[in-house]
């Protein structure tokens, strides 16, 4: 156990979204004894073609207590409708507290530009709140933070306004299995709600054995789109065999680590 455990916090749009992104990360943070937290800032009550309402969002709330099992997390929901986030004040100052009690060294979100409006609500909000952290009349009654904590985004294809680009990739191949059995709790999305169009899989050897071809496609594109990136921070022979990653891009809009300071936030890479 590290004397000064890290505190990490992620924040995603919907109960599935920080468990793709970071699911392997938080894992390895964990094993190193660091502590991670995901928020999930909508409850998901609409992510589904024949249930939806309150008995979806319990549905869904369940699944991500069943990934943070897995995973060895805490995983929180807010319980906000799904496609209803906004940026405005009210859901501002929801993570501005959280991220205050939280006290994280490195927060990661959505980025504000994406396909979904509840992940760019996510990037604005969490982006905004970062800096209100700081500022103690704002949310008054929480504790302000000395300093932003540091701002990171999970990994997006979109290039409007801007394209994504990497600070941090991270091999995820020796937790993959584990990652897989995470995702495999969010059957209410992987194999019924993605099925809306097509026959469903049945049986668990074969949603897992779908799953887990669909993941290492999804994530060996990943790696190759972060190979540059692998090989800046494992060396260039490792990062060829490198199958799945998971990247971080630091933003500016936190305190902003220098390498020093990366490598000890990301403790795991070499």
């Amino acid at each position: 156990m590290p004397t000064n455990p890290l505190r990490i916090l992620v924040f995603g749009a919907h109960p599935d979204d920080s468990d793709l992104r970071c699911g392997g990360m938080a894992m390895k943070w964990r094993a190193l004894g660091h502590r991670v937290k995901f928020i999930s800032m909508t409850n998901g009550d609409t992510g589904h073609h024949e249930m939806g309402g309150g008995p979806l969002a319990r549905r869904r709330y369940q699944e991500t207590q069943c990934a943070a099992k897995v995973a060895d997390i805490e995983y929180e929901v807010f319980d906000i409708h799904n496609g209803s986030l906004e940026p405005n004040l009210f859901y501002r100052g929801m993570a501005i507290v959280a991220i205050r009690k939280y006290r994280p060294d490195l927060v990661i979100c959505h980025r504000a530009n994406d396909y979904h409006p509840d992940h760019r609500a996510v990037g604005v909000l969490v982006q905004d709140a970062v800096f209100g952290c700081t500022v103690p009349n704002v949310m008054a009654l929480t504790p302000a933070l000395d300093r932003p904590p540091a701002l990171g985004y999970t990994f997006d294809s979109f290039t409007d306004p801007t394209p994504y680009v990497p600070t941090v990739a991270v091999d995820t191949d020796d937790v993959f299995e584990r990652k897989v059995q995470m995702i495999h709790c969010h059957e209410s999305q992987m194999y019924e709600w993605n099925f809306r169009f097509r026959e469903r899989i049945e049986g668990e050897e074969a949603r897992l054995e779908f799953l887990r071809e669909g993941l290492s496609k999804r994530f060996g594109n990943l790696a190759d789109t972060a190979r540059e990136c692998l090989a800046k921070w494992y060396g260039e022979e490792r990062a060829k065999s490198i199958q799945t990653a998971e990247t971080v891009m630091i933003s500016q809009y936190g305190s902003v680590p220098n390498e020093e300071r990366l490598q000890e936030l990301f403790p795991f890479l070499p």
